[in-house]
């Protein structure tokens, strides 16, 4: 029941971030701009990061599950669970934005359901690289702030921030989607261009994913900090 509980959250998490991420920016990616659709990224995390934290870690992303993964925090059959909940629930958020715009009188001021893209503003190669690094900044910052004890109540600013950061950067060039559940959802309603470079905006954020699991333990080391200038050794024994 536990694991069903975690399973839901993932979902539920998962759609709520498309749905009002995505649907800022088609709704008010015009007329509210970047900075909007930044900061309302930004805010659906932090508030998922304190809602189903305690639940599945609100991991909402499979680029994060899998940094996690190579942590030696999650089960590949955990993993597994968690990557397919996070693609529905961006799928059942992108249906609804797509219903909404077909049928609700709702203008999509991207002219793309919020899909992810390369060519208008950067070439293919340029999206990669820039996924890989957006998504390599993420997934560090959920990584470490979530796997350090002191001041753990603000683990969701930091998470929240540093996604508006990312949205801040990639908006306009790739559409910063830093999700491949986020990218998959939109992608497959809009169809056309968009799902023949989905591929890109799902392989350069995981690969990103990894990296950051990677170089996570380097971050962390031996958890040293400096406060007021003295140096303070965290979690090593005595």
């Amino acid at each position: 029941m536990s694991d069903f509980r975690r399973y839901a959250s993932e979902f539920l998490g998962t759609l709520l971030l498309v749905f009002f991420g995505v649907g800022s920016a088609v709704a008010a990616r015009v007329q509210g701009g970047v900075v909007v659709v930044a900061l309302t990224f930004g805010f659906v995390m932090l508030a998922l990061v304190y809602t189903i934290g305690p639940l599945s870690g609100s991991h909402v992303n499979p680029a994060v599950t899998l940094g996690v993964l190579l942590s030696g925090k999650i089960s590949v059959l955990g993993a597994v669970a968690y990557w397919i909940a996070q693609f529905v629930g961006a799928t059942v958020a992108a249906f609804v934005l797509w219903a909404l715009t077909r049928w609700g009188d709702v203008a999509d001021q991207t002219g793309a359901l919020g899909t992810n893209g390369y060519g208008a503003h950067i070439n293919r190669g340029g999206a990669a690289v820039l996924e890989v690094v957006l998504t390599f900044l993420f997934v560090l910052v959920v990584l470490v702030v979530t796997s350090r004890s002191e001041n753990p109540g603000t683990a969701g600013v930091a998470i929240g921030l540093a996604l508006a950061a990312t949205q801040l950067v990639g908006l306009t060039l790739t559409g910063a989607a830093v999700n491949p559940a986020r990218a998959f959802g939109p992608a497959v309603f809009e169809g056309g261009v968009a799902l023949r470079q989905l591929w890109v905006f799902i392989v350069f954020p995981l690969l990103g994913g990894a990296l950051a699991a990677l170089v996570a333990p380097l971050v962390m080391g031996a958890q040293r900090h400096y406060w007021g200038g003295h140096e303070k050794s965290v979690g090593r024994p005595t």
